[in-house]
């Protein structure tokens, strides 16, 4: 129980955890070992996602006529904290409960949330999200994809990249370009759409620890009903915003390693014939990255305060996501250090440390571009939360087409 439980949360906590423990090992029975492949790691993920929503705990914060657990987005933090420490599979569903979901009941009418928010959080469905450019960079207003109106559809073209699980995905989340004519801000459309539409292509992008997450995607006038529209037209940025707020809350705190992992590293280890743990800079880095997450912790209960009043995630939800991506970089790197030549192994079957200090090291500069770049961030953080001075912008009121 956690000393910010109310009672009936203490309550929920203690069912959300023995469902868990009982689950958990029913489906290690089911799924032995390790997945063999991509293939199987999703048929595994896919499997726990159904085992989760039939038992009324996925989407815990979606209402039940949705296929959700209508309950509050506290008890939703509450399940993941409890659900972390059995490193079920997570699999490729971030995209559609952590951003999609949020945005389909912001936006989309009653039959579409209806139809797509069940299918999202049972698994059946994965959801992309086709935002980022490679002409636009940081800045997502730069972005060039077309939409042009025709009749009932609009007809879009462009490029998209960094989109992860894209080449999985059945759904997608997309910001458009339909009015060039106004400021860089104000002429976007926003879309959820299906990946089979004619037209849509993508190619896996693979990284530097061997995976192949993210991808580019092609828009090659790609016919879509206006019935796939969220918001108005021109409308665009703001529902991006709403969404980008929910993404932030949701890469606030990463999964991987954390300072725990590192303390039971250096419990088991020796330096020179002395325990690890005596090692001042050890204890000084421990010390600075237990500090870190108790920072984050802390500051997503502001969160959970607004969430609880129904407002979204304000800009304070990006000290998470800017703090916790670093601390995960760094203290890859020093325990890659502390394993000396292990360290450079990335063969986790000769490697005698339960954990994955290697992949987090590899996989933590993605994590500093999610959601906004470390650079993005600051600047969020500068302006709405500290009040500083706004960054010169020359080009916000100028027309898009005569940038």
């Amino acid at each position: 129980m956690s000393r910010f439980d109310s009672p009936s949360e203490a309550q929920f906590r203690q069912e959300a955890r023995a469902w868990l423990v009982e689950n958990a090992r029913a489906f290690s029975q089911e799924f032995p070992g390790e997945a063999k492949d991509e293939q199987d790691a999703l048929i595994r993920a896919k499997a726990w996602q159904k085992r989760k929503f039939d038992a009324g705990y996925a989407g815990l914060f979606i209402p039940r006529e949705y296929g959700g657990g209508g309950r509050t987005f506290v008890e939703e933090l509450i399940f993941r904290e409890e659900q972390r420490p059995f490193k079920m599979p997570r699999g490729p569903f971030v995209i559609g409960l952590g951003l999609a979901a949020p945005v389909l009941l912001a936006y989309a009418d009653e039959e579409t949330k209806r139809e797509l928010l069940p299918r999202a959080l049972s698994g059946e469905e994965i959801w992309c999200q086709l935002f980022s450019e490679p002409g636009a960079g940081s800045d997502l207003a730069g972005i060039r994809t077309r939409a042009t109106r025709d009749g009932d559809d609009w007809i879009v073209s462009g490029q998209k990249v960094w989109n992860t699980f894209a080449h999985l995905a059945d759904r997608a989340i997309l910001v458009t370009r339909s009015d060039p004519t106004v400021p860089k801000h104000k002429g976007l459309t926003f879309f959820q759409i299906p990946m089979t539409l004619g037209g849509i292509s993508t190619r896996p992008l693979r990284m530097v620890n061997g995976e192949a997450e993210f991808n580019e995607t092609f828009l090659d006038d790609v016919r879509i009903p206006d019935a796939c529209r969220l918001g108005e037209p021109g409308d665009g940025w703001q529902v991006s915003m709403s969404t980008l707020r929910f993404e932030r809350f949701e890469v606030s705190s990463f999964p991987g390693v954390n300072h725990q992992d590192l303390l039971d590293f250096a419990l088991a280890r020796e330096i020179d014939g002395q325990p690890m743990i005596a090692d001042s800079l050890v204890q000084d880095n421990l010390a600075r990255w237990y500090a870190q997450e108790k920072a984050i912790e802390n500051t997503q209960l502001i969160t959970l305060a607004e969430l609880s009043q129904g407002r979204e995630p304000g800009p304070e939800v990006t000290f998470g996501k800017l703090v916790d991506a670093s601390k995960m970089q760094s203290l890859g790197e020093f325990a890659m250090d502390l394993m000396g030549f292990e360290g450079a192994c990335v063969d986790s079957l000769s490697v005698d440390a339960p954990q994955n200090f290697q992949g987090c090291w590899l996989w933590s500069p993605g994590g500093r571009i999610a959601g906004g770049t470390d650079e993005i961030v600051r600047n969020v953080i500068a302006e709405r939360v500290l009040g500083l001075p706004k960054e010169d912008r020359p080009d916000a009121n100028i027309p898009f087409n005569q940038l």
